[in-house]
């Protein structure tokens, strides 16, 4: 490029994109791809999280009102999205149909107390592996990104040296245009990877945080529906 011609607008995203190496423009676009595939899960896991924790913030103050589990577990219909009122429906069932057998005694309360608890802990680790779905490809993008745009520099640097030598011309206004396109695929595989680590560790914690809010559940739950079977066998 002829030093004489550079303008600031020479050296814009766009200029920059134009001008590099083939090699180079494939990396920008995969990486420019891999962002927007970031971005998405990041927008889907805020709203995800934030509607899961509302719904379940409200289905545990229904839970503490004082109203009865039944009516609780009706109210949420035969098939509730949220894993609250589905472990509650799966703990009643269990009791339900094994009160209507008969008196139970003392070894039939623990394998049904056993049965619970296993019913609960399924639903919990059913929902830990959904809510934590997209998470792997938020740590693909975070840790892969800034290699495949050094990737990227380098082949872009290597290209500039090679011109340099061809033209046998060291002058800074020769190279700059070249070594700015090379270094333009690090910045951008930096720009994909730093949101993505930081919604992946962010997301990590509230994936977390959410499962021990089932867990708990479950545990009261259990424990509510063990009081119940002592005040009743």
């Amino acid at each position: 490029m002829d030093p004489a011609a550079l303008t600031p607008e020479s050296f814009s995203f766009i200029s920059l994109f134009l001008r590099a190496d083939w090699v180079v423009k494939g990396v920008l676009s995969g990486l420019a791809l891999a962002s927007l595939w970031s971005w998405t899960i990041i927008l889907d896991k805020i709203f995800r999280f934030a509607a899961l924790n509302r719904r379940a913030s409200a289905f545990e103050q229904e839970v503490a009102s004082g109203r009865s589990l039944e009516e609780v577990a009706a109210e949420a219909g035969d098939s509730p999205g949220h894993p609250l009122p589905r472990m509650l429906q799966g703990a009643l069932r269990e009791w339900r149909e094994t009160r209507n057998r008969g008196q139970l005694n003392d070894g039939q309360v623990a394998f049904l107390i056993q049965r619970i608890d296993r019913v609960l802990d399924t639903t919990v680790a059913r929902e830990a592996v959904r809510v934590e779905s997209g998470l792997s490809a938020l740590a693909i993008v975070a840790t892969a990104s800034p290699f495949v745009g050094l990737f990227g520099t380098v082949w872009g640097i290597m290209h500039s040296f090679q011109a340099i030598a061809i033209q046998k011309n060291t002058n800074l206004a020769v190279v700059a245009p070249s070594i700015a396109e090379a270094l333009f695929a690090t910045a951008i595989g930096l720009a994909a990877a730093i949101p993505a680590y930081i919604a992946f560790n962010s997301f990590s914690n509230g994936v977390s945080r959410y499962t021990a809010r089932l867990e708990s559940f479950a545990d009261d739950l259990s424990t509510a529906i063990q009081r119940r079977l002592a005040e009743r066998v």
